[in-house]
């Protein structure tokens, strides 16, 4: 079977037709379902969901037959400001002029056997867009608008096999689709290896794949851990972006891995942990520095500028309550900073630079078989002021870039 055709006639319609867009980890999303994301993303050792493969497939083995559909609204508000730069481009720049993003999200889960579970969970896994009417780069000769829309979803096949009735392992391959999108940055092509793919080519996309590994155990009636680990996934290169991006249009996924606990307090207290790691140095057209380009690195070349992104590390709590007919959540997730100050110019265009998140949520049980559930996640207004940030090439001074987020989201449950 070809999964890229799959995928085109099959899933994007229903996924990529209202817009998706995430920029919360990174650009990674902040949590894989809508439970998960009541407790801001906390679900390593804690499945709940047909949704539970995103995080870790070994979870798929205790959630029972089930299906699962929801949807996010997703609303940033992102910008930046620049100032002491003498090539005219001093000015504060709003990113909104698209506000509002809707991600869509499925997952499945068949009980085949007493030792075997078998899923699918479809979910958009990360993606960054600003749109800037008025643009930054003006000064520099840049006409029209400017922003970049990335986009990535995921549909990850699972299976789950338990090894006793507590401990299980689990798998899924994760099939990446990719869009990407630039506008609006045409002076900087001056400095590609490929001008001509290098802005304003319209929507490109690419393919990928990887897997992710997992285990859950129960390792007292009351605790229970988990582990995932996801492999890089490698993608197909934007070519329309070659010029832009390192390694002629190269935009692999990061590799990420994590462990969690959680601890059954009480019959209705739940508590839980989960440290995760986002490894997005090792992909070159995101963790290349623009310092590259002054090396002799043109944009687009094998080792190519890129936006400066370090690596990220994130904590996540979350609490669960559970009264006769309802279960309560709350959870908040702190993340290192990707974007070092001195990398702001480029991030203008990816100010993913927000770190804490508070997250509220609550699940209606509905009759023996349903269940409706909510999130709410405010990510809270983060501002990275650059330093060292604009190269005197381009006229010196600093770029600040900002970032806050409102997430809404609503999924039903239906338990066979």
């Amino acid at each position: 079977m070809q999964i890229r055709p799959l995928i085109h006639t099959a899933v994007l319609p229903l996924l990529l037709g209202p817009g998706l867009a995430l920029a919360t980890n990174g650009y990674f999303s902040h949590g894989y379902g809508v439970k998960s994301q009541g407790l801001a993303g906390t679900a390593i050792a804690l499945p709940q969901d047909g949704l539970a493969a995103a995080t870790n497939p070994a979870g798929t083995a205790f959630v029972g037959n089930r299906f699962d559909v929801g949807l996010t609204w997703f609303r940033p508000a992102r910008g930046s400001e620049i100032s002491g730069n003498g090539a005219g481009l001093n000015g504060s720049y709003d990113a909104n002029d698209t506000q509002n993003f809707f991600i869509p999200e499925l997952g499945f889960v068949r009980q085949v056997s007493p030792e075997v579970a078998l899923g699918v969970a479809i979910y958009g896994n990360g993606g960054m867009n600003t749109d800037y009417g008025n643009n930054p780069f003006r000064a520099f000769g840049a006409t029209g608008s400017a922003g970049v829309n990335l986009e990535q979803l995921y549909v990850s096949p699972s299976v789950a096999y338990k090894l006793t009735e507590n401990h299980a392992l689990g798998l899924a391959l994760n099939f990446a689709y990719q869009r990407f999108k630039a506008e609006g940055i045409g002076p900087f092509g001056a400095y590609s290896a490929s001008p001509g793919n290098f802005t304003n080519q319209g929507t490109d996309s690419a393919t990928g794949w990887g897997v992710r590994l997992g285990y859950t155990g129960r390792i007292t009636p009351e605790v229970t851990i988990g582990a995932t680990w996801a492999s890089k996934t490698k993608s197909g290169n934007f070519d329309k972006y070659k010029g832009l991006f390192a390694e002629d249009g190269g935009f692999d996924i990061p590799a990420n891995f994590g462990a969690g606990v959680a601890w059954k307090a009480s019959d209705r207290l739940t508590l839980a942990a989960d440290v995760q790691r986002i490894q997005y140095s090792d992909v070159r057209s995101v963790g290349n520095q623009l310092s590259e380009l002054f090396s002799g690195n043109l944009f687009g070349t094998a080792n190519g500028p890129g936006f400066g992104w370090k690596d990220v590390t994130v904590g996540k709590v979350g609490v669960e309550y559970a009264l006769s007919d309802w279960i309560l959540r709350a959870g908040y997730s702190h993340a290192t900073q990707p974007i070092p100050q001195s990398q702001t110019l480029l991030n203008i265009l990816a100010p993913g630079v927000v770190q804490n998140h508070l997250s509220l949520g609550a699940t209606w049980n509905i009759g023996q078989a349903g269940e409706l559930s909510f999130a709410y996640t405010h990510a809270f207004k983060k501002t990275v002021n650059g330093s060292g940030s604009i190269p005197a090439a381009y006229g010196g001074g600093e770029a600040d870039i900002d970032l806050s987020e409102d997430i809404l989201g609503i999924a039903y449950g239906w338990k066979f």
